[in-house]
């Protein structure tokens, strides 16, 4: 409206300009975020693709393997070729020789010699005889005879093919559906971790859990901070892991994973995290990678479980609520607050700066005392006023529902009212 009023000279287009500049200025720019790549997403899959891999022959070396990670699609494919390849190719042999036998000439009138096969007269019976002596059937109509050396020779090749074909492809398809994966798909962690203090020290927390009854034998546990290091020589590390401590009561580094614990590691100098503060926490270039690994004790295949936690994702001055509870004589774990976090008071400085200054703590734990208190006075104050309120409005109603009094006069003191 204004650059059509200066276009018309009633307003000077000075003031025109000088407000479309005001305008843009109250306008925020906004940046959109760059959202950090995790090297572990949070289900555990690897975040890595392999390129420009020039041996592909090696894949072929250990063909087993290459079987059992290819997707199930193409499992199923090839599973099903392999079969009818083999069925096919030792039909063509068969009917080879049959053809060379003789066997396919018939000649109404002259005696036949006995075939190498009974009913062997056609490709087409030659494929049903290949299935048969593969896969064991036999109806009855097309058997062997003992005129042919070769078709004997023959047999007992394509049994021992078969039986190969057999053991690998069967073998294949039961590590794809008993591979320890699956059972990762029970053992949850927490969305987020945590950093508060416990035991006098700034702790870097979360909580795992296992849905299944059945145990996770000698399960261990391990975590890593991945971040992009230089080196004083300048040598440029993307991906750099650096194996951090958990604290642990017992010797070995085994878990007892019955009921969802909540696994601790102290911030101290051997940590990646030892200078780094709550405010710091956000602009730091780092991911926690916990790596969980045990025997399940159905099956005895080992396992493998992994998460990851990036800076977004760490709270600082939370603890994890408690999710066991006893009922009548047994532990009751509730998973519905397997996540969930309740915010207590930390120290907003790094552990270095508490442990060159331990009265930060003090101070910290004093002002939380002191506000805990103040929150209970406060609340008792409301609720006496609540009370206090509740009271005087129910004396209210109750005068509201008093009976006047009434009186009844007998007629003598009627008659004495009348006299005067």
């Amino acid at each position: 409206m204004s650059s059509m009023l200066a276009r018309k000279s009633i307003i000077p287009e000075e003031y025109v300009l000088a407000r479309i500049a005001a305008e843009n200025l109250r306008k925020p720019r906004v940046r959109p975020n760059i959202r950090k790549s995790r090297f572990i997403a949070k289900n555990g899959a690897c975040n890595v693709a392999h390129k420009n891999i020039r041996e592909q022959g090696r894949f072929l070396q250990d063909i087993f393997t290459t079987l059992v990670d290819l997707k199930w699609r193409h499992t199923v494919v090839i599973f099903t070729m392999s079969f009818l390849c083999s069925w096919l190719l030792f039909a063509m042999i068969w009917w080879l020789v049959a053809f060379a036998h003789g066997d396919l000439d018939i000649r109404e009138g002259l005696p036949q010699p006995a075939p190498c096969v009974t009913e062997v007269t056609s490709f087409t019976a030659a494929f049903l005889f290949s299935i048969e002596v593969q896969v064991t059937i036999g109806f009855g109509g097309r058997m062997m005879t003992e005129e042919c050396l070769l078709a004997i020779s023959l047999l007992i090749m394509q049994n021992i093919v078969g039986l190969i074909i057999n053991a690998v492809m069967l073998g294949c398809i039961f590590m794809k559906t008993a591979q320890s994966h699956r059972r990762a798909e029970t053992l949850i962690f927490s969305r987020q971790a945590v950093i508060a203090v416990r035991n006098g020290k700034l702790c870097f927390m979360f909580r795992v859990g296992d849905l299944r009854k059945s145990m996770i034998i000698s399960a261990s546990l391990r975590i890593q901070v991945i971040r992009k290091t230089v080196t004083p020589e300048g040598e440029v590390i993307p991906i750099h892991q650096i194996d951090i401590p958990v604290e642990n009561s017992m010797e070995s580094n085994n878990i007892f994973l019955v009921a969802p614990l909540i696994i601790s590691h102290v911030i101290d100098k051997r940590s990646p995290l030892y200078e780094v503060s709550a405010s710091d926490l956000s602009t730091q270039d780092l991911e926690v990678i916990v790596i969980l690994e045990g025997v399940v004790e159905t099956t005895g295949i080992t396992t493998q479980a992994r998460t990851s936690y990036i800076t977004e994702e760490i709270l600082w001055g939370h603890r994890f609520v408690s999710v066991v509870t006893e009922e009548d004589g047994i532990y009751s774990v509730d998973y519905s607050k397997f996540g969930n976090t309740v915010k207590v008071a930390a120290p907003q400085c790094s552990a270095r700066e508490l442990d060159e200054k331990p009265s930060i703590l003090i101070q910290t734990l004093q002002k939380s005392e002191l506000s805990h208190q103040n929150s209970l006075r406060k609340r008792n104050s409301m609720r006496r006023n609540n009370s206090m309120r509740r009271n005087n409005s129910m004396r209210r109603n109750n005068s509201g529902l008093i009976v006047p009094k009434v009186q009844f006069m007998g007629p003598e003191q009627n008659k004495c009212s009348m006299d005067t």
